[in-house]
C-alpha cells in the first residue's frame, strides 16, 4: 500500500511539472524561416517571422543563406520551414523553363511543378514584381523623353550603358532584348560590377544600367525606370513557400502567410529596401513599421 500510495505521488507531481513547464509541444515549437543573402530577402524573412511569432504561439529562427539553391535544398531536407521565393527564379533557375511571361501562368506553373516534384507548397504572393529593367538618370530620361524600353532603343545609339557580365551576356539579359524588340546598339555597352553599377551611374559615368525594379537605390539616385511594354523580362513575383510537412503540421502559420497576398506593389518593397539600404533603418524595425501600418500587428 505504501508502494502505491508514493507512485500516486510521484506521478502527481509529475503532471504538476508537466503543466508548469509550458505546456504541448506546438507550445514550444520553433518555426525556422529561411533567408538569401541580400537586403530585400532579409526584410522579407524578418516579416514573416515577426508575422508568425505575434499572431500564433510559435518562436521563430532566422536562418541566411548564400543563394537558390542552397536554401531550396535546405527545405526540401525539412532543415527550414519556409523562406520567400520568386515565381522567375523558380520558374528559370529551378526549373529550367524560358517560355512563359505571363505573370498568373508562371506562377499557377510553378505551384504545379513544386508540388509534383518537390512536395513544396507555394502561398500566396505578395503583389509585388522585382524583375530586371533598365534604370536611367532622370535628366536622360527627360532630355530624350523616354519612358518604355521601345523608346528607349530608338536613341540607345546616343546612349552609355554600363551592366553586369551576365546581363550582357544571359539570354534573359540584353542579348533577348535585342531579339525580343528589335537588334539595337548603345553608343557604348561596358560590363561592370554589380556593386559599381549605381555609383557609375550617379558620377554621369554611364546613362543607364541593368537594375531590379524594387532596388532601394533607385530612389536614392531619382532613377527612371523603362516600362517592359512587350513583356519581355520574366516575371519575379515572390511568395512564401514551404515543404510540405510543415505546410500540413502547422496551419496557424500558413493562415498567417496568407495574410501577405497581395500585400505590396514594387514601391512599396522599393521604399522598404530604401530604409534599410540607404537611410540604414534596422532590418528588424523596418518590418515591424509595415507589419503594424498593414493592420497585420500591433504596435
Amino acid at each position: 500500500m505504501k508502494k502505491r500510495m508514493m507512485m500516486i505521488l510521484f506521478l502527481a507531481v509529475v503532471l504538476v511539472l508537466t503543466a508548469c513547464s509550458g505546456g504541448t509541444d506546438a507550445d514550444t515549437k520553433v518555426i525556422k524561416v529561411g533567408t538569401k543573402n541580400y537586403t530585400e530577402a532579409r526584410i522579407l524573412g524578418e516579416v514573416f517571422a515577426q508575422l508568425i511569432e505575434a499572431n500564433t504561439d510559435y518562436a521563430t529562427e532566422l536562418i541566411e543563406f548564400g543563394g537558390t539553391s542552397i536554401v531550396f535544398e535546405a527545405l526540401k531536407a525539412r532543415e527550414v520551414d519556409v523562406y520567400p521565393e520568386y515565381t522567375g527564379t523558380a520558374y528559370g533557375a529551378i526549373l529550367a523553363q524560358n517560355e512563359l511571361k505571363d505573370p498568373q501562368a508562371v506562377y499557377d506553373y510553378v505551384v504545379k511543378e513544386y508540388k509534383e516534384q518537390f512536395d513544396v507548397e507555394w502561398l500566396p504572393d505578395l503583389g509585388y514584381n522585382n524583375t530586371y529593367t533598365f534604370a536611367v538618370r532622370k535628366e536622360i530620361a527627360d532630355q530624350y523623353n523616354i519612358k518604355t524600353v521601345p523608346e528607349m532603343i530608338e536613341v540607345a545609339d546616343q546612349l552609355r550603358f554600363a551592366a553586369t557580365v551576365e546581363f550582357l551576356a544571359r539570354e534573359d539579359g540584353l542579348p533577348g532584348v535585342k531579339k525580343h524588340y528589335k537588334d539595337f546598339k548603345f553608343k557604348e555597352e561596358v560590363g561592370i560590377d554589380p556593386g559599381l553599377r549605381y555609383e557609375s551611374i550617379k558620377s554621369a559615368q554611364t546613362d543607364i544600367i541593368d537594375a531590379f525594379s524594387t532596388d532601394g537605390k533607385i530612389l536614392e539616385y531619382e532613377l527612371t525606370i523603362m516600362e517592359d511594354t512587350k513583356n519581355f523580362f520574366p516575371p519575379y513575383y515572390v511568395a512564401p513557400i514551404m515543404n510540405g510537412e510543415s505546410y500540413l503540421a502547422y496551419p496557424e502559420v500558413v493562415a498567417e502567410l496568407e495574410k501577405l497576398d497581395q500585400i505590396m506593389d514594387e514601391a512599396a518593397m522599393q521604399q522598404l529596401n530604401y530604409n534599410v539600404d540607404v537611410e540604414k533603418t534596422p532590418i528588424k524595425d523596418v518590418a515591424h513599421e509595415f507589419l503594424v501600418n498593414a493592420g497585420l500587428i500591433s504596435e
